[in-house]
């Protein structure tokens, strides 16, 4: 059965300078003026570049988010930017618990439950990231560590503003730095990228009732190996890294979604 809607999420990370990012912008709002209905596009550029990305897609359909945000509004908090600050700036959504926030910069997962309330009281919509390490897989703790996440981000969550939730699975031993595979050359194939968005899913749904949650691959997703996943049922969409900061590659993933 042909999906609804598709989501094509661009975390656009720390590759991007300011100009980089606002000559993307420009060439994404033209580009964008093609996409078919179903095809739900949003970009996540640096902190830094957001204000100017929002100008440049004001009249597009391509939504704006933020890669992260601290759970207070104001104060002194050196260094962060708050949920609300982000809303100010024009960004629609915020990645919660992305892999590199939760291995990199070691951010627990009361930290992340606590960023889901933030983002949602300044009414943005989140971007839950889970997925488990490569010892965590090897443990065959796959399941019980995304469980614990879900539970963790999603306890005595109020959703009923939105009524919509997105996830993005990020099997932490797949995600490479720009080369395809990480350093090990392990890969997520489709099969098992489809098994555990059921499980998401499933457990989403024991967790909050009435909530259909949208679950996103994030696994270093290319252009020769979106349309493998998008053709799985379950996964309603890709949240893509470095493939999503060149034009071309990302008009690439952008084709084998349609």
């Amino acid at each position: 059965m042909a999906k609804t809607n598709i989501y094509l999420f661009a975390n656009w990370k720390m590759y991007l300078d300011l100009a980089e990012s606002e000559k993307l912008a420009k060439e994404l709002a033209k580009f964008s003026k093609k996409l078919p209905k179903k095809i739900k596009m949003a970009v996540f550029p640096t902190a830094l570049s957001t204000i100017v990305v929002v100008k440049n897609l004001k009249n597009s359909v391509v939504g704006v988010g933020a890669q992260n945000v601290y759970f207070e509004d104001k104060g002194g908090f050196t260094g962060e930017v708050s949920a609300l600050m982000h809303k100010y700036a024009g960004a629609k959504y915020a990645l919660v618990g992305h892999s590199e926030r939760r291995h990199l910069f070691h951010e627990t997962n009361h930290e992340v439950k606590m960023k889901m309330e933030a983002v949602l009281n300044a009414g943005l919509m989140p971007v839950l990231c889970v997925g488990e390490t490569a010892k965590e897989r090897e443990d065959r703790k796959t399941e019980e560590t995304i469980e614990i996440q879900l539970r963790s981000a999603l306890h005595e969550l109020n959703l009923n503003k939105t009524k919509k939730l997105i996830i993005a699975y990020e099997p932490v031993w797949a995600i490479s730095k720009g080369t395809g595979v990480n350093d090990a050359g392990k890969h997520c194939d489709s099969a098992e990228a489809e098994r555990l968005h059921q499980f998401i899913k499933n457990t989403v749904r024991q967790l909050l009732k009435g909530i259909e949650p949208i679950v996103l691959f994030g696994g270093s997703v290319r252009p020769n190996t979106a349309k493998e996943y998008l053709q799985k049922p379950n996964i309603d969409g890709v949240l893509v890294g470095a493939a999503s900061t060149h034009l071309d590659s990302w008009k690439d993933i952008v084709h084998n979604a349609r």
